[in-house]
């Protein structure tokens, strides 16, 4: 049995490294604090910036949904709890993708937990008088719908964006970078064999190599353009002209390095020699670079609890465990 560098130099037919999943966090930077909340309100023409203001925007957005759901054509699912929802929606990108269709696919709603903004009448306040309420804001949890966007895009192929109708309008967005990478080499005519997720040979490994290199964050903006595009948006351009617009941050991103053997045994081989590597994992100073960590129990001192290190395989339970004599007592 060879080492695992030994294999890997010697025995893999295709090896390609790839960004895998990303999930792209969307969010309105001036509607994260109180006073950005209150001045979203006043630039919209409320002279009493109160939650009725934003429910009207909640009701409009709701409203566009339904249009482009009507005028899409599309399916509306309900995701109940615990259902994969990616699963679900993939019979629907494929038979768009079998069809030649591109855009929005399948529309999902889910009842999922969030943070968002509750304004409350504060009699307290000094400004509080009759026909001119005061409102505090807080952030509190809520379980509203959340609105899920699936797309087959031309660039992407299977891609989703998930927007929330309440205020600060959370956005997360998902896509796959070893879909983008079979969508270019579809379009640049280079042969591969997929898997559900990679590619398992390619007629040009080296254009492969270069096309899974090249993806950058240009592509990932214009699939979030698409994606935007089609979706019911909470900012009208008044907002965009009162300085209130989107940002987006990397919030996941995965990297696939795929590695395939020329020979199944290989693979086992690989597998053993790796195993083989990290026996001795367990080993004390080893351990206390996993463990090496306080951890906060509201002001206690002892951090609760036991940290363990357990190697799993199927059908063993293993164990270390060591037993000391109590001192002998010196006769006195």
């Amino acid at each position: 049995m060879g080492t695992v560098a030994k294999l890997l130099a010697e025995n893999v037919s295709f090896r390609c490294t790839s960004v895998d999943r990303i999930g792209i966090r969307g969010y309105v930077p001036g509607l994260q604090y109180e006073g950005g909340v209150l001045r979203f309100l006043i630039e919209r023409g409320y002279r009493i910036p109160s939650p009725a203001g934003l429910a009207h925007n909640h009701d409009r957005l709701t409203s566009e949904l339904d249009a482009i759901v009507a005028a899409s054509d599309v399916p509306v699912v309900r995701f109940r709890r615990d259902e994969c929802k990616e699963d679900i929606a993939r019979p629907y990108q494929l038979e768009a993708a079998a069809a030649g269709r591109r855009g929005l696919v399948l529309v999902g709603k889910a009842q999922e937990r969030t943070s968002s903004w509750r304004g409350f009448v504060d009699e307290s306040h000094a400004a509080h008088r009759p026909g001119h309420p005061h409102f505090s804001w807080r952030r509190m949890s809520s379980v509203p719908d959340h609105w899920y966007l699936y797309f087959w895009d031309r660039e992407w192929g299977p891609a989703f964006l998930k927007v929330c109708g309440y205020a600060p309008y959370p956005l997360w967005a998902c896509a796959n970078g070893h879909e983008w990478a079979k969508c270019q080499l579809a379009k640049a005519g280079v042969g591969f064999e997929a898997l559900d997720n990679g590619l398992r040979s390619v007629g040009d490994p080296a254009a492969a190599r270069s096309i899974c290199a090249r993806l950058g964050s240009g592509h990932v903006r214009d699939l979030l353009r698409r994606m935007m595009a089609v979706m019911p948006d909470p900012l009208t351009i008044e907002d965009r002209r009162a300085g209130f617009d989107w940002r987006f941050s990397i919030a996941q991103l995965e990297v696939s390095d795929t590695a395939v053997f020329d020979a199944p045994r290989r693979a086992r081989a690989w597998f053993e020699a790796a195993i083989a590597d990290h026996l001795d994992l367990g080993r004390p100073e080893r351990v206390s670079l996993v463990v090496d960590r306080k951890v906060i129990n509201r002001g206690r001192n002892k951090t609760p609890g036991r940290f363990a290190t357990e190697v799993i395989t199927r059908d063993v339970a293993p164990s270390c465990r060591s037993t000391t004599s109590p001192p002998r007592r010196r006769p006195t």
